[in-house]
């Protein structure tokens, strides 16, 4: 297949290119040419716009691109960020898609599990839960899926990506919890009862690469193992891991202080299970968040 990816140079992107530059034809849309050549396989084709490039040619575009949902504080100016880096370059492709004679046969999209919002830990979230929480991430990702979704047709089908939190030893969001706890300082954040739908990179690397070749896959799906846990289990199931104990709890107030707005990712969650991937036929390699933590970081 020839493949377009976007945000190539990400935690997601990078792993993936990885996985599927032995296979496939690669072009990958970055803005750090740099890093981009130094990091990922040189059979790559890289590319800094879309302009010149001719969407009859291609049989899939993914796009993983968007400025780090959790790096900074949400000023106004990195919410404009946020959503620009994601709403721009997706209305690009649809529009691309849109004008193509021949079009790729699949789009897949990111999203997240943000869409809902913050939820209720009892609520089992599957893909047909229709509650949502009008916060910033839910208006983010409505409006991006909403765009993507401009992409379907008879010749396209569109998958979107709603994805939880990805475990990895090469970043994201484990790297920022890692130093604490490694110093026996860890602890459940606010009232550690808020749900976290973890996914391992391999699991959703090898997702994403399922739903390129399921022909009858196309909507959302929830990249997220079969088993999240509560703050505290998580808290508590790292620890283990890194044979350091976890008695320094995170208050809410503090969490709110240091982090402002952005601090809701910590605070609330979502208990969400990947339904629809499973029904299709995905089997995941860790289901279970110790397993997970046990392969990165033993």
């Amino acid at each position: 297949m020839k493949i377009l990816i976007t945000g190539a140079t990400g935690l997601i992107g990078s792993a993936l290119c990885k996985l599927l530059a032995d296979k496939h034809e690669l072009i990958a849309l970055t803005r750090n040419m740099n890093k981009a050549k130094s990091t990922l396989p040189n059979s790559i084709k890289f590319i800094d716009n879309l302009e010149d490039l001719n969407f009859d040619d291609l049989d899939a575009v993914i796009n993983l691109a968007g400025e780090p949902i959790a790096d900074k504080r949400w000023s106004a100016q990195q919410k404009q960020r946020i959503f620009q880096s994601r709403l721009g370059i997706t209305e690009q492709i649809v529009t691309k898609i849109n004008a193509s004679d021949a079009p790729p046969k699949v789009f897949i999209s990111g999203s997240a599990i943000g869409f809902y919002g913050r939820q209720p830990a009892e609520n089992i979230i599957t893909e047909s839960y229709s509650s949502t929480y009008p916060e910033f991430s839910h208006q983010l990702c409505k409006q991006w899926e909403e765009l993507a979704l401009q992409a379907q047709s008879p010749e396209v089908r569109v998958c979107l990506l709603r994805t939880g939190i990805v475990l990895s030893k090469q970043g994201g969001a484990l790297d920022k919890m890692l130093p604490p706890f490694k110093l026996g300082l860890g602890g459940k954040m606010a009232s550690g009862k808020q749900m976290m739908s973890w996914i391992h990179i391999d699991d959703m690397i090898n997702s994403i690469v399922f739903l390129l070749d399921a022909p009858n896959a196309h909507g959302a799906f929830h990249l997220t193992a079969p088993e999240p846990v509560s703050n505290t289990n998580f808290s508590q199931i790292l620890a283990k891991n890194l044979k350091r104990p976890a008695l320094f709890p995170m208050p809410e107030f503090i969490l709110k202080l240091l982090f402002g707005e952005m601090s809701d990712l910590l605070i609330y969650g979502q208990n969400v299970i990947p339904e629809k991937l499973e029904q299709q036929g995905f089997k995941f390699k860790f289901k279970t968040l110790d397993a997970a933590l046990n392969e990165i970081l033993n």
